[in-house]
């Protein structure tokens, strides 16, 4: 075992890590130099033979945020989103820390003040980013473990979401669209009506895409980024749909399948999506929020599942990562507890027209 040595007016000791890798530290005095020097030798043979696992090189939060945005955050469809929780509610809350001493307890903290504040599935976007980040962290060697996070419930089978609730509203809806100026607008509100396709698929959708002869269309890109979930997903063309595809096929003369008014791509604040589908509401004499233009989206899906659709191909199409999303439609299955009437017999019909006489017991 090497010995401490002189270094100007301290002493500095030398030892090799677990790894070879060579190391050095400077003490005061040679006691103490010679106390550190076992001690590290010791740590070094605990870490070899599986007894100790070496704690990892502190890293503050920010050093986190600036590797993540680089390495992952940069990289996804909408990045600002990342930034912007970043820098309003995960940097203000932690500054400096280092990862260590973001704990479940400044986590709790962290969610409760963001909860008085905000909605419940903005909570959960911040908790989420934190969470994920803290997971790569500890891939990295950053970090050993994942501190408890709790995300708020939100309620996931809504009922009171917006949608089209009968073929006469639906009806109302086209032929209103029909009455625009911008003859995109009924096409696009067909497909989406009877495609459930979300905007920004609908925005960046083109020719190439759709394929007549299989009556699919390929859903590849959301704007000019990738889907909602970053993958390839195939819609059929219902038969609603095909003539009007085949026939605005015919008129439209650009690449894109629903270009705006200049032949180029809506972007996600297009007045298609807004002040032209509240017009039409009106003119089909809904109120001019009946509807958002998502709700389009459930439309589709509600009247799948009240036309007797498969819940499991239903998730396919609208490309859900989890069949739990997909689930809150499924209430609106005409047969949804048919199966289930004579769950404890059939009924009893010996005892037709007996009434039962109830006594009331006298209680002390």
């Amino acid at each position: 075992m090497s010995r401490p040595h002189k270094h100007g007016k301290k002493w500095q000791v030398r030892w090799f890590d677990e790894h070879g890798k060579r190391l050095s530290a400077v003490f005061d005095s040679f006691k103490d130099a010679e106390f550190a020097l076992k001690r590290l030798h010791a740590e070094v043979e605990d870490i070899r033979r599986g007894f100790a696992v070496r704690p990892p090189t502190p890293h503050a939060f920010p050093e986190l945020a600036e590797r993540w945005m680089t390495l992952r955050g940069n990289l996804k469809r909408r990045p600002k989103d990342d930034r912007a929780i970043l820098t309003t509610h995960l940097l203000p809350a932690f500054g400096q820390l280092t990862l260590q001493r973001i704990t479940s307890e400044r986590i709790a903290e962290l969610s409760a003040e963001l909860g008085a504040k905000r909605a419940p599935q903005t909570v959960r976007n911040v908790l989420g980013l934190l969470g994920t980040m803290l997971r790569m962290a500890i891939e990295w060697g950053w970090l050993d473990s994942l501190p408890k996070i709790r995300k708020p419930k939100i309620r996931l089978f809504n009922a009171d979401y917006r949608w089209l609730r009968s073929n006469d509203e639906i009806s109302r809806f086209l032929e209103s669209a029909k009455a625009e100026e911008l003859h995109t607008v009924y096409p696009m509100y067909s497909t989406a009506i009877y495609a459930g396709m979300r905007a920004g698929e609908l925005a960046g959708l083109q020719w190439r895409d759709i394929d007549f002869d299989r009556r699919l269309i390929t859903v590849q890109r959301s704007y000019d980024g990738p889907t909602k979930a970053g993958d390839i997903r195939h819609v059929p063309i219902l038969d609603r749909l095909l003539p009007v595809l085949k026939e605005w096929r015919l008129a439209c003369g650009s690449r894109l399948v629903f270009p705006n008014g200049a032949g180029e791509m809506w972007d996600q604040k297009g007045r298609i999506f807004d002040s032209i589908l509240r017009r039409v509401l009106i003119r089909a004499d809904f109120h001019a929020r009946y509807v958002h233009f998502h709700g389009l989206r459930h439309t589709f899906a509600s009247h799948w599942v009240l036309n007797g659709g498969d819940i499991f191909r239903l998730q396919k199409i609208l490309g859900h990562k989890s069949s739990q999303v997909t689930q809150r439609y499924a209430h609106l299955a005409p047969a949804a507890y048919e199966s289930d009437w004579n769950r404890f017999g059939d009924a009893d019909t010996t005892r037709k027209g007996e009434v039962l006489e109830l006594k009331t017991i006298d209680r002390p």
